[in-house]
């Protein structure tokens, strides 16, 4: 779980523009975005909606044997009072008024069973483990629950939720809820809506997110630029992104592996010899040890630009390494050679490999399958493997 960052009220009210007026809501939506959301429309905005004077709880005397065994994995460690909306939850029968049922049924819930803020805690641990679409419909009424006692971090969890199913209109209203209730946007909810943002493919406003964090004038920490970085590496920028990983060596700021890895694969795939050099030599130095697919990609870089001498010597030094080739790494060296239509060195490089007891597995061999059936010349190379096997025996 993501750190507690502490806030300057000072700077948030008179430089930091998300608190004032969000200027990154689309103008065309904000009005939509202050009306709110949460399950019951009302709620949104902190009015609760008037309940129900009486609720029917389903009935649990007619039970199908799949309630029954959803009903028997209930943790017993719950609160009598979670178990019981829990085995509601479970016997619902999905309606066309999902929403008003569940808002119903959670405003019944809180009447009758007296919740408080672990019980509410239980029951969103239970469902978000069940994958259950319950588990935001509840998350969400909760919030304006005294019992609940929300808090920053309870808001930034939803903004994360949404944010990992590209819901990106649901996380800006559940920042404008959480502003509204007088909360501090603090590093921890720009940083997840920056990452939001990334994962989305919005890359402006992943870049006018990652300004607001620095004018917090806190600490910018790994989260924050791997984000951004990932937002370059999608808008296709990995000159950004690069210069953002320096940045973070700068400040001794470590980023984790599959950043690396994304940058690399960027450059990689654009056929950017040197800048997939660069980053791998980087990623060494950072203390990530390469394996295979990391390897790979440097000779794909190689492959793509037509370095088919480079993509065999990086080949070589992976397994001077220490890696295992892969049957895909095998594929690149052989691309590469077609690539410069070098037959011959491909041929030695088949035999060096039959002598070091590695096989061509099945990518290898389409490659040299559509290479050869080009060329018209199947037999001829077949006779000539035999006589670099030969040759190499001698």
């Amino acid at each position: 779980m993501m750190g507690t960052y502490s806030c300057n009220a000072a700077v948030l009210n008179s430089a930091f523009p998300f608190v004032m007026e969000s200027h990154k809501l689309d103008l065309s939506r904000r009005s939509q975005l202050s009306r709110g959301r949460f399950c019951c429309k009302c709620r949104m905005v902190g009015v609760k909606e008037e309940s129900p004077t009486k609720f029917d709880w389903v009935d649990m005397n007619h039970l199908t044997e799949e309630q029954e065994e959803a009903i028997s994995r209930i943790p017993v460690k719950m609160s009598k009072r979670c178990q019981a909306l829990m085995k509601q939850i479970i016997c619902f029968e999905k309606e066309e008024e999902e929403g008003s049922f569940c808002c119903d049924l959670l405003a019944a819930w809180v009447r009758r069973m007296k919740p408080i803020r672990a019980d509410w805690l239980s029951l969103l641990k239970e469902l978000s483990n069940l994958e259950s679409p319950f588990y935001i419909k509840v998350a969400e009424f909760a919030l304006l629950e005294d019992s609940f006692e929300a808090n920053p971090r309870d808001y930034t969890k939803i903004i994360h939720y949404y944010g990992k199913l590209n819901q990106i209109q649901d996380a800006e209203k559940t920042l404008v809820a959480m502003k509204n209730r007088g909360f501090l946007i603090d590093q921890v909810t720009l940083t997840a809506m920056l990452q939001s943002y990334s994962k989305a493919g919005y890359h402006r406003l992943a870049e006018e997110t990652f300004n607001d964090i620095k004018l917090l004038g806190e600490p910018l920490d790994y989260r924050s630029y791997g984000s951004m970085i990932m937002a370059y590496i999608r808008a296709g920028t990995p000159e950004k992104a690069e210069a953002l990983l320096r940045e973070m060596d700068s400040l001794d700021i470590c980023a984790g592996r599959e950043v690396y890895k994304a940058l690399l694969r960027a450059y990689s795939m654009s056929g950017d010899a040197q800048g997939s050099k660069r980053v791998f030599d980087a990623l060494q130095i950072a203390g990530i040890t390469p394996d295979a697919k990391l390897c790979g990609l440097l000779i794909n870089a190689y492959s793509v630009s037509g370095q088919s001498q480079n993509a065999r010597l990086a080949f070589e030094n992976m397994r001077k390494a220490g890696i295992k080739a892969t049957d895909k790494c095998v594929a690149l060296v052989l691309s590469a050679y077609e690539i410069e239509e070098k037959l011959n060195e491909a041929l030695r490089f088949l035999v060096e490999l039959e002598k070091d007891s590695i096989m061509v597995g099945k990518e290898a061999s389409a490659v040299l399958a559509g290479w050869f059936k080009k060329l018209g010349v199947v037999e001829q190379v077949e006779l000539l493997l035999r006589e670099f096997s030969s040759h190499q025996t001698l």
